[in-house]
């Protein structure tokens, strides 16, 4: 079959591959065109469009990328049309594959939805849109898959990827000593800042991660670069900061790391099923009555992190906008690295999260299923 297959983004493209390499296990007439990244193409098929060209966050990039956002959109649906594949699958970034949905669909192709956008968090509207063009989603979370169900939205629930990338990932029984040798690491304890991959993440929420090194002498702090970016990038931010950036290893790093300070998205739950203690950061632009308006006006849900959202309840402190502040933050991560009975607490609750996230598989299930479907 002919699968065409769109992600906008680093979690996306690793997800997207793992979907990708089971397609071609349970389908031998495989062929793949897509937009993505670096994982994808070593798994085979065509790239059309690396993600760093096609992720753009925040009003003023969007608005000052328009050209190109547009050239993008109109490349897209020249591209489906002359490769008439037999479904599009999407992988979130909901604000350009929404759109590709539709046009898709009115096109009469099959339309695939693998791993939801956040629609039961902030624009639950868009979940008509859904229903409207897409003729399958394939959940990864508990909680959207309920969502969704009381939408009427044809679903089948997967299990999480996350778990997948988790278990098959490099150097899983490396203890600490040979991690710190093999990237050149002192013999203090580790603490991982997670930053983010897009740019206003690092600009708003990486400096208040870097004020802790000062603070904690006694930990070595190491960024887990992310690929969107290089050492360059991190460099304007870290300045003379005993701090280190490693790439590639961001799995290997919580694994040996004594806690993590990290962004809000994907990394907040891999962490936790790392079992890494951690703190979710964020913040983005606005003063105090933005912050007001985004969290009690525009969020549909009580947290902000998949770990929370999955437990429905606080099992890792979340610090967002106004919270996000020097003496919090100093005060969260001297409880999270120095009080025992405050990492037991986490570390239980990460126990309840592994139990309802339940074993890997999530990319064998969801591409058998997608077969299936389009078999029918």
């Amino acid at each position: 079959m002919k699968y065409y297959i769109i992600a906008g983004e680093p979690s996306g493209d690793l997800h997207a591959s793992n979907l990708m390499k089971s397609l071609k296990e349970n389908d031998s007439d495989w062929e793949f065109r897509f937009w993505g990244g670096d994982l994808m193409k070593e798994v085979g098929g065509e790239l059309v469009r690396h993600y760093t060209e096609t992720a753009y966050m925040g009003i003023k990039e969007v608005v000052s990328n328009l050209g190109k956002i547009r050239a993008n959109f109109k490349l897209c649906k020249s591209d489906l049309l002359y490769y008439k594949p037999d479904v599009l699958i999407l992988v979130d970034y909901p604000g350009f594959n929404l759109r590709i949905a539709e046009f898709a669909k009115k096109k009469g192709m099959k339309v695939f939805y693998y791993i939801s956008p956040k629609v039961w968090a902030w624009n639950t509207g868009r979940v008509k849109k859904i229903k409207a063009y897409v003729d399958k989603m394939f959940t990864i979370l508990p909680f959207e898959t309920k969502f969704y169900q009381q939408h009427n939205v044809p679903i089948d629930y997967v299990g999480n990827p996350v778990l997948d990338a988790i278990e098959s990932r490099d150097h899983k029984g490396e203890d600490i000593n040979t991690f710190k040798e093999r990237n050149g690491l002192d013999s203090r304890p580790i603490v991982a800042l997670l930053a983010g991959s897009r740019k206003q993440e690092l600009d708003y929420v990486l400096p208040e991660m870097l004020n802790m090194i000062d603070v904690f002498p006694d930990y070595q702090f190491v960024i887990a670069g992310a690929p969107s970016f290089s050492q360059a990038h991190y460099k304007s931010f870290v300045g003379g900061k005993d701090v280190k950036v490693i790439f590639n290893q961001t799995y290997e790093l919580l694994q040996q790391a004594q806690g993590a300070l990290v962004t809000s998205g994907t990394a907040t739950l891999e962490t936790a099923l790392l079992d890494c203690p951690q703190i979710v950061c964020y913040k983005m632009w606005g003063n105090k009555l933005f912050s007001w308006f985004i969290q009690k006006v525009i969020l549909k849900v009580d947290f902000i992190s998949l770990v929370n959202l999955i437990l429905a309840r606080e099992g890792v402190r979340e610090l967002v906008q106004e919270s996000l502040r020097f003496e919090t933050l100093k005060a969260e991560l001297g409880k999270l690295l120095k009080d025992q009975d405050y990492r037991i607490r986490i570390f239980n609750n990460y126990n309840q999260l592994h139990q309802i996230m339940g074993e890997p598989g999530t990319s064998q299930r969801a591409a058998k299923l997608m077969i299936r479907a389009l078999n029918n």
